[in-house]
Protein backbone atom coordinates (compact mmCIF):
# COMPACT_ATOMS: atom_id res chain seq x y z
CA UNK A 1 0.00 0.00 0.00
CA UNK A 2 1.10 3.43 -0.68
CA UNK A 3 1.74 6.11 1.41
CA UNK A 4 -0.71 8.89 2.03
CA UNK A 5 0.17 12.49 1.49
CA UNK A 6 2.86 13.78 2.85
CA UNK A 7 3.76 12.17 5.74
CA UNK A 8 6.72 13.78 5.50
CA UNK A 9 5.21 17.87 5.50
CA UNK A 10 3.99 18.79 8.81
CA UNK A 11 0.03 19.71 9.26
CA UNK A 12 0.92 23.86 8.24
CA UNK A 13 -0.73 25.24 5.51
CA UNK A 14 1.99 27.93 5.84
CA UNK A 15 4.92 25.95 6.08
CA UNK A 16 8.30 27.69 5.14
CA UNK A 17 10.21 24.53 5.33
CA UNK A 18 12.75 25.19 2.74
CA UNK A 19 15.87 27.12 1.56
CA UNK A 20 15.12 28.63 -1.38
CA UNK A 21 14.24 32.25 -0.70
CA UNK A 22 15.52 35.00 -1.93
CA UNK A 23 18.83 35.47 -0.57
CA UNK A 24 22.45 36.53 -1.55
CA UNK A 25 23.45 33.25 0.31
CA UNK A 26 20.74 30.64 -0.27
CA UNK A 27 22.86 28.10 -1.47
CA UNK A 28 25.44 27.24 -0.11
CA UNK A 29 26.20 24.28 -2.54
CA UNK A 30 27.01 27.18 -5.21
CA UNK A 31 29.17 28.99 -3.07
CA UNK A 32 32.47 27.06 -2.51
CA UNK A 33 34.57 29.41 -1.91
CA UNK A 34 32.54 31.59 0.65
CA UNK A 35 34.74 32.09 3.80
CA UNK A 36 33.67 31.01 7.21
CA UNK A 37 32.99 33.99 9.72
CA UNK A 38 35.26 34.09 13.08
CA UNK A 39 33.21 32.05 15.54
CA UNK A 40 34.26 32.41 19.07
CA UNK A 41 35.22 28.58 20.81
CA UNK A 42 32.48 29.49 23.56
CA UNK A 43 31.41 26.49 25.81
CA UNK A 44 28.57 26.93 27.62
CA UNK A 45 29.27 26.19 31.54
CA UNK A 46 26.89 24.84 33.90
CA UNK A 47 24.07 27.20 34.89
CA UNK A 48 23.82 28.76 38.19
CA UNK A 49 21.31 31.32 39.24
CA UNK A 50 22.14 34.43 38.73
CA UNK A 51 23.06 35.94 41.85
CA UNK A 52 26.42 34.31 41.50
CA UNK A 53 27.05 35.29 38.33
CA UNK A 54 29.89 38.01 37.76
CA UNK A 55 29.44 39.36 34.48
CA UNK A 56 26.55 42.13 33.83
CA UNK A 57 24.20 41.05 30.70
CA UNK A 58 24.98 44.66 29.21
CA UNK A 59 28.83 44.04 29.75
CA UNK A 60 28.13 40.73 27.58
CA UNK A 61 26.24 41.57 24.93
CA UNK A 62 28.47 44.66 24.06
CA UNK A 63 31.18 42.11 24.29
CA UNK A 64 29.49 40.11 21.76
CA UNK A 65 28.30 43.17 19.63
CA UNK A 66 32.35 44.07 19.06
CA UNK A 67 33.13 40.67 18.09
CA UNK A 68 30.50 40.29 15.30
CA UNK A 69 32.34 43.36 14.02
CA UNK A 70 35.14 41.38 13.44
CA UNK A 71 33.96 38.92 11.62
CA UNK A 72 24.23 30.25 13.62
CA UNK A 73 11.36 12.85 11.64
CA UNK A 74 9.44 11.54 13.18
CA UNK A 75 11.16 7.76 12.78
CA UNK A 76 14.61 8.26 14.27
CA UNK A 77 16.60 4.86 15.14
CA UNK A 78 18.68 5.59 18.22
CA UNK A 79 22.73 5.14 17.61
CA UNK A 80 23.31 1.68 16.61
CA UNK A 81 25.53 -0.95 17.88
CA UNK A 82 27.29 -1.73 14.67
CA UNK A 83 28.97 1.73 14.24
CA UNK A 84 30.85 1.46 17.90
CA UNK A 85 28.11 4.31 19.45
CA UNK A 86 27.83 3.87 22.88
CA UNK A 87 24.00 3.55 24.24
CA UNK A 88 22.98 7.25 25.66
CA UNK A 89 22.75 7.10 29.35
CA UNK A 90 19.26 8.16 31.37
CA UNK A 91 19.43 11.94 32.03
CA UNK A 92 16.94 11.83 34.97
CA UNK A 93 18.01 14.62 37.20
CA UNK A 94 21.31 16.13 35.77
CA UNK A 95 19.32 19.21 35.75
CA UNK A 96 16.87 19.85 38.22
CA UNK A 97 14.25 22.49 36.57
CA UNK A 98 12.83 23.39 40.05
CA UNK A 99 16.32 25.04 41.28
CA UNK A 100 15.35 27.85 38.16
CA UNK A 101 11.91 28.63 39.44
CA UNK A 102 9.77 29.28 42.58
CA UNK A 103 8.76 26.26 42.74
CA UNK A 104 5.89 24.09 40.97
CA UNK A 105 3.74 25.56 38.51
CA UNK A 106 1.67 28.68 39.24
CA UNK A 107 -1.24 30.08 37.57
CA UNK A 108 0.95 33.70 36.84
CA UNK A 109 4.20 32.69 35.43
CA UNK A 110 5.70 35.76 36.89
CA UNK A 111 4.67 34.35 40.29
CA UNK A 112 7.36 31.09 39.50
CA UNK A 113 10.13 33.50 38.31
CA UNK A 114 13.40 33.90 40.84
CA UNK A 115 14.27 37.50 41.05
CA UNK A 116 17.54 37.03 40.70
CA UNK A 117 17.58 34.93 37.32
CA UNK A 118 17.40 35.70 33.74
CA UNK A 119 14.89 33.67 31.38
CA UNK A 120 14.92 33.98 27.46
CA UNK A 121 11.76 32.41 25.62
CA UNK A 122 10.21 32.94 22.29
CA UNK A 123 7.68 30.70 19.95
CA UNK A 124 7.33 28.44 16.92
CA UNK A 125 5.59 29.29 14.04
CA UNK A 126 6.19 27.29 11.04
CA UNK A 127 6.33 23.35 9.69
CA UNK A 128 8.26 21.01 12.55
CA UNK A 129 11.69 21.14 11.01
CA UNK A 130 12.16 24.47 11.22
CA UNK A 131 10.54 25.07 14.73
CA UNK A 132 13.45 22.63 15.92
CA UNK A 133 15.83 24.83 14.37
CA UNK A 134 14.01 27.96 15.78
CA UNK A 135 14.69 26.40 19.66
CA UNK A 136 17.80 25.50 18.87
CA UNK A 137 18.46 29.00 17.84
CA UNK A 138 16.53 30.35 20.84
CA UNK A 139 18.62 28.16 23.23
CA UNK A 140 22.02 29.16 21.23
CA UNK A 141 20.51 32.61 22.14
CA UNK A 142 20.06 31.59 26.06
CA UNK A 143 23.78 30.16 26.14
CA UNK A 144 25.54 33.76 24.95
CA UNK A 145 23.25 35.91 26.96
CA UNK A 146 23.57 33.85 29.98
CA UNK A 147 20.00 33.37 30.36
CA UNK A 148 17.15 30.18 30.50
CA UNK A 149 15.29 29.45 27.67
CA UNK A 150 11.71 28.63 28.66
CA UNK A 151 10.42 26.60 25.39
CA UNK A 152 6.91 25.93 24.62
CA UNK A 153 5.77 22.25 23.46
CA UNK A 154 6.23 20.77 20.82
CA UNK A 155 2.51 20.97 18.87
CA UNK A 156 0.88 18.89 19.57
CA UNK A 157 3.53 16.85 21.95
CA UNK A 158 7.03 17.01 22.55
CA UNK A 159 9.45 14.83 21.43
CA UNK A 160 12.96 15.64 22.27
CA UNK A 161 14.67 14.65 25.77
CA UNK A 162 15.02 17.47 27.41
CA UNK A 163 17.32 16.24 29.86
CA UNK A 164 19.80 15.01 27.61
CA UNK A 165 20.27 18.13 25.88
CA UNK A 166 20.47 20.10 29.27
CA UNK A 167 23.11 17.55 30.18
CA UNK A 168 25.27 17.84 26.65
CA UNK A 169 24.99 21.83 26.31
CA UNK A 170 26.03 22.40 30.40
CA UNK A 171 22.86 24.21 30.99
CA UNK A 172 19.56 24.13 32.01
CA UNK A 173 16.38 24.50 30.02
CA UNK A 174 12.98 24.54 31.28
CA UNK A 175 9.54 24.28 29.27
CA UNK A 176 6.56 26.38 29.87
CA UNK A 177 4.35 24.03 31.70
CA UNK A 178 7.18 24.10 34.49
CA UNK A 179 6.41 27.62 35.12
CA UNK A 180 2.92 28.17 34.38
CA UNK A 181 -0.16 25.38 35.22
CA UNK A 182 -1.10 23.90 31.62
CA UNK A 183 -4.32 24.15 33.33
CA UNK A 184 -4.47 28.30 33.97
CA UNK A 185 -7.10 30.24 32.90
CA UNK A 186 -5.59 33.62 33.88
CA UNK A 187 -4.68 35.73 31.00
CA UNK A 188 -0.86 36.91 31.50
CA UNK A 189 0.67 40.00 30.15
CA UNK A 190 3.72 40.02 27.92
CA UNK A 191 5.88 42.38 26.46
CA UNK A 192 8.24 40.88 23.57
CA UNK A 193 10.10 42.12 20.84
CA UNK A 194 8.56 41.81 17.01
CA UNK A 195 11.81 40.84 15.18
CA UNK A 196 9.49 39.18 11.86
CA UNK A 197 8.25 43.17 11.10
CA UNK A 198 11.62 44.12 11.22
CA UNK A 199 13.39 42.10 8.70
CA UNK A 200 10.72 41.71 6.13
CA UNK A 201 7.99 43.76 4.65
CA UNK A 202 5.13 41.55 3.35
CA UNK A 203 3.80 40.80 6.90
CA UNK A 204 3.50 44.39 8.27
CA UNK A 205 2.87 42.44 12.31
CA UNK A 206 4.80 40.15 14.42
CA UNK A 207 4.81 36.56 13.23
CA UNK A 208 1.76 35.03 14.96
CA UNK A 209 1.91 31.34 17.43
CA UNK A 210 -0.84 28.95 18.17
CA UNK A 211 1.87 28.75 21.44
CA UNK A 212 0.10 32.39 22.76
CA UNK A 213 -3.00 30.90 23.11
CA UNK A 214 -2.30 27.87 24.89
CA UNK A 215 -0.43 29.33 27.22
CA UNK A 216 -3.11 32.19 27.71
CA UNK A 217 -0.84 34.74 26.85
CA UNK A 218 -1.96 38.47 26.41
CA UNK A 219 1.30 39.74 24.40
CA UNK A 220 2.12 43.32 23.89
CA UNK A 221 4.43 43.66 20.77
CA UNK A 222 7.39 46.30 20.27
CA UNK A 223 9.42 46.29 16.94
CA UNK A 224 12.78 45.93 17.15
CA UNK A 225 15.21 48.21 15.20
CA UNK A 226 15.75 47.69 11.38
CA UNK A 227 19.52 47.45 12.54
CA UNK A 228 19.02 43.83 14.37
CA UNK A 229 18.81 42.71 10.10
CA UNK A 230 21.83 40.75 9.36
CA UNK A 231 22.69 41.65 5.87
CA UNK A 232 22.11 44.95 4.48
CA UNK A 233 18.07 46.51 3.58
CA UNK A 234 19.18 45.89 0.24
CA UNK A 235 19.74 41.92 0.25
CA UNK A 236 16.05 40.25 0.36
CA UNK A 237 16.09 37.71 2.76
CA UNK A 238 14.45 37.87 6.53
CA UNK A 239 17.40 36.83 8.83
CA UNK A 240 18.48 38.62 12.12
CA UNK A 241 21.88 38.86 13.51
CA UNK A 242 22.42 36.68 17.08
CA UNK A 243 24.50 39.94 18.22
CA UNK A 244 22.18 42.77 17.65
CA UNK A 245 19.16 40.65 19.26
CA UNK A 246 21.55 40.60 22.50
CA UNK A 247 20.97 44.17 22.86
CA UNK A 248 18.36 44.40 24.55
CA UNK A 249 19.07 42.67 27.78
CA UNK A 250 17.82 44.05 31.06
CA UNK A 251 14.44 42.34 31.09
CA UNK A 252 14.06 39.67 33.31
CA UNK A 253 12.10 37.47 30.67
CA UNK A 254 13.51 38.77 27.21
CA UNK A 255 10.96 37.58 24.65
CA UNK A 256 11.15 37.58 20.97
CA UNK A 257 8.24 36.71 17.96
CA UNK A 258 10.11 34.03 16.25
CA UNK A 259 13.56 33.19 15.99
CA UNK A 260 14.00 30.77 13.10
CA UNK A 261 15.51 33.36 10.96
CA UNK A 262 18.44 34.31 13.04
CA UNK A 263 22.25 33.86 12.03
CA UNK A 264 25.75 34.46 13.94
CA UNK A 265 27.51 35.77 9.58
CA UNK A 266 25.32 34.38 7.25
CA UNK A 267 21.75 33.40 6.31
CA UNK A 268 20.60 29.71 6.61
CA UNK A 269 23.96 28.78 8.55
CA UNK A 270 22.44 25.33 9.74
CA UNK A 271 23.50 24.04 6.41
CA UNK A 272 26.97 25.04 7.54
CA UNK A 273 29.43 23.01 9.87
CA UNK A 274 30.55 26.35 11.09
CA UNK A 275 26.69 27.46 12.40
CA UNK A 276 27.10 27.96 16.30
CA UNK A 277 23.77 27.28 16.93
CA UNK A 278 23.85 23.43 15.69
CA UNK A 279 27.46 23.28 17.11
CA UNK A 280 26.57 24.49 20.75
CA UNK A 281 22.38 23.15 20.47
CA UNK A 282 21.18 21.30 17.37
CA UNK A 283 23.74 18.65 17.73
CA UNK A 284 22.34 17.56 21.32
CA UNK A 285 18.60 17.93 20.17
CA UNK A 286 17.86 14.30 20.41
CA UNK A 287 14.54 12.10 20.45
CA UNK A 288 12.99 10.88 24.02
CA UNK A 289 13.13 7.14 24.56
CA UNK A 290 9.32 6.23 23.10
CA UNK A 291 10.31 8.01 19.90
CA UNK A 292 13.10 6.00 19.68
CA UNK A 293 11.83 2.19 20.12
CA UNK A 294 9.18 3.74 18.05
CA UNK A 295 11.70 4.38 15.02
CA UNK A 296 13.32 0.98 15.60
CA UNK A 297 9.68 -0.84 15.66
CA UNK A 298 8.29 1.03 12.22
CA UNK A 299 11.92 0.35 10.47
CA UNK A 300 12.21 -2.90 11.14
CA UNK A 301 8.35 -4.19 10.16
CA UNK A 302 9.03 -1.86 6.68
CA UNK A 303 12.61 -4.47 6.46
CA UNK A 304 10.49 -7.40 7.25
CA UNK A 305 13.07 -7.90 10.03
CA UNK A 306 12.26 -11.23 11.86
CA UNK A 307 12.13 -10.54 15.87
CA UNK A 308 15.09 -12.53 16.94
CA UNK A 309 17.55 -10.31 14.71
CA UNK A 310 18.82 -7.46 15.28
CA UNK A 311 17.96 -4.33 12.75
CA UNK A 312 20.44 -3.92 10.12
CA UNK A 313 21.77 -1.27 8.87
CA UNK A 314 20.37 0.76 6.00
CA UNK A 315 20.23 3.44 4.40
CA UNK A 316 17.28 6.29 4.64
CA UNK A 317 15.90 8.64 1.64
CA UNK A 318 14.22 11.88 1.83
CA UNK A 319 12.82 13.43 -0.89
CA UNK A 320 10.90 16.00 -1.14
CA UNK A 321 8.20 16.97 -4.36
CA UNK A 322 5.05 18.77 -2.58
CA UNK A 323 5.61 22.20 -2.50
CA UNK A 324 8.80 22.22 -4.42
CA UNK A 325 6.73 22.10 -7.36
CA UNK A 326 6.27 25.63 -7.54
CA UNK A 327 9.45 26.21 -7.98
CA UNK A 328 9.35 23.89 -11.22
CA UNK A 329 7.42 26.92 -12.82
CA UNK A 330 6.63 25.59 -16.77
CA UNK A 331 9.11 22.85 -16.55
CA UNK A 332 7.73 19.27 -16.47
CA UNK A 333 7.96 17.50 -13.56
CA UNK A 334 10.27 15.12 -14.85
CA UNK A 335 12.25 17.10 -16.12
CA UNK A 336 12.42 19.33 -12.75
CA UNK A 337 12.89 16.61 -10.28
CA UNK A 338 15.57 14.02 -9.91
CA UNK A 339 14.83 10.85 -11.60
CA UNK A 340 14.81 7.62 -9.60
CA UNK A 341 17.96 6.37 -10.98
CA UNK A 342 19.72 9.74 -10.30
CA UNK A 343 18.61 9.19 -7.10
CA UNK A 344 19.91 5.66 -6.91
CA UNK A 345 23.30 6.66 -8.14
CA UNK A 346 23.49 9.11 -4.63
CA UNK A 347 22.17 5.91 -3.01
CA UNK A 348 25.41 3.91 -4.21
CA UNK A 349 27.81 6.84 -3.30
CA UNK A 350 26.21 6.22 0.30
CA UNK A 351 27.00 2.51 0.28
CA UNK A 352 30.52 2.68 -1.59
CA UNK A 353 31.33 4.98 1.13
CA UNK A 354 30.27 2.71 3.97
CA UNK A 355 31.54 0.06 2.45
CA UNK A 356 35.24 1.76 2.73
CA UNK A 357 34.62 3.62 5.77
CA UNK A 358 33.31 1.46 8.06
CA UNK A 359 33.78 -1.50 6.40
CA UNK A 360 29.42 -2.16 6.57
CA UNK A 361 27.79 -3.65 3.62
CA UNK A 362 24.21 -1.78 3.14
CA UNK A 363 22.03 -3.02 0.96
CA UNK A 364 18.57 -1.75 3.06
CA UNK A 365 17.30 1.54 1.74
CA UNK A 366 14.14 3.53 3.32
CA UNK A 367 12.71 6.24 0.95
CA UNK A 368 10.70 8.37 2.62
CA UNK A 369 8.42 10.61 0.25
CA UNK A 370 5.46 13.20 -0.46
CA UNK A 371 5.07 12.12 -3.55
CA UNK A 372 1.63 10.87 -4.76
CA UNK A 373 2.36 9.62 -7.86
CA UNK A 374 1.54 5.46 -7.72
CA UNK A 375 4.03 4.86 -10.80
CA UNK A 376 6.33 6.60 -8.82
CA UNK A 377 6.30 4.27 -5.53
CA UNK A 378 6.41 1.52 -8.43
CA UNK A 379 9.78 2.66 -9.80
CA UNK A 380 10.93 2.73 -5.31
CA UNK A 381 9.95 -1.14 -5.12
CA UNK A 382 11.63 -1.86 -8.80
CA UNK A 383 15.05 -0.06 -7.39
CA UNK A 384 14.80 -2.42 -3.98
CA UNK A 385 13.50 0.20 -1.94
CA UNK A 386 11.35 0.11 0.80
CA UNK A 387 9.46 2.30 3.33
CA UNK A 388 7.06 3.07 6.24
CA UNK A 389 3.37 2.31 5.47
CA UNK A 390 2.04 4.82 7.65
CA UNK A 391 -1.82 3.69 6.64
CA UNK A 392 -1.05 -0.07 7.97
CA UNK A 393 0.91 1.37 10.84
CA UNK A 394 -1.66 3.43 11.39
CA UNK A 395 1.08 5.58 12.88
CA UNK A 396 -1.40 9.09 12.41
CA UNK A 397 -4.67 7.28 14.40
CA UNK A 398 -2.70 6.10 17.22
CA UNK A 399 0.20 8.57 17.78
CA UNK A 400 -1.14 11.55 16.12
CA UNK A 401 -0.32 13.31 12.72
CA UNK A 402 3.39 14.77 13.68
CA UNK A 403 4.82 11.05 14.48
CA UNK A 404 5.38 10.29 11.30
CA UNK A 405 8.41 12.56 9.82
CA UNK A 406 11.15 10.92 9.13
CA UNK A 407 14.00 8.20 8.90
CA UNK A 408 17.60 9.26 10.30
CA UNK A 409 20.36 6.44 9.68
CA UNK A 410 23.89 5.45 9.06
CA UNK A 411 23.85 6.80 5.53
CA UNK A 412 21.34 9.54 4.28
CA UNK A 413 20.48 10.88 0.87
CA UNK A 414 18.05 13.90 0.62
CA UNK A 415 16.35 16.60 -1.20
CA UNK A 416 18.40 20.05 -2.24
CA UNK A 417 16.84 22.73 -0.25
CA UNK A 418 15.28 20.89 2.24
CA UNK A 419 15.26 21.85 6.12
CA UNK A 420 14.22 18.60 6.92
CA UNK A 421 16.95 17.16 4.54
CA UNK A 422 19.21 19.74 6.09
CA UNK A 423 18.05 18.24 9.88
CA UNK A 424 18.35 14.86 8.74
CA UNK A 425 21.82 15.38 6.96
CA UNK A 426 23.32 16.86 9.97
CA UNK A 427 22.41 14.00 12.56
CA UNK A 428 23.41 11.60 10.40
CA UNK A 429 26.74 12.94 10.10
CA UNK A 430 27.03 14.21 13.74
CA UNK A 431 25.26 11.09 15.83
CA UNK A 432 26.41 7.81 13.23
CA UNK A 433 29.88 9.74 11.11
CA UNK A 434 27.48 8.25 8.58
CA UNK A 435 28.02 9.27 4.46
CA UNK A 436 25.23 11.84 3.30
CA UNK A 437 24.42 13.33 -0.33
CA UNK A 438 21.88 15.83 -1.18
CA UNK A 439 20.21 15.12 -4.75
CA UNK A 440 20.38 18.67 -6.64
CA UNK A 441 17.00 19.81 -8.68
CA UNK A 442 14.83 22.31 -10.85
CA UNK A 443 16.45 21.61 -14.23
CA UNK A 444 17.73 18.56 -16.46
CA UNK A 445 20.82 16.98 -15.19
CA UNK A 446 20.76 19.24 -12.24
CA UNK A 447 22.72 17.05 -10.13
CA UNK A 448 25.09 15.77 -13.00
CA UNK A 449 28.68 15.71 -11.28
Amino acid sequence: MLPPLSKLVMDRTSSDEFLLGASSKQDPYDDPDSESPFISTFRARPMTPANSRRRTFRTLCTVLAAVSLLSFGFVLLKPLSYLDIEEAPMYSATFNSQLYVQGPPTQRFRDNLRNDTKYITSWISAGWTNDVMTYGNLIYLALITERIPIIAKFIPSHVDNIPRLSQAIESPVIEWHEVKDSKSEVLDDLGCWNVWESVQKLEPRPRESPSLGLLRLDVSWTRTPDWVKLTPPAIGDNHASFWSACNPCDDQLLCFDYLYYVGAQNAWEWESDYSPAWRFVGQHMHWNASLERLADEHARRAMNVPINEPTPPYISIHIRHGDFRNYCNDLPLDQCFASLPVIARRVAEVQEELRKQKSIEVTQVIMTSDERDPEWWSGVRAMGWTWVDYATERTEEIYGKWYPVFIDAPGFVGTHGSTMTTLARRRVESWHGGPTRVVKWGSPNADDH
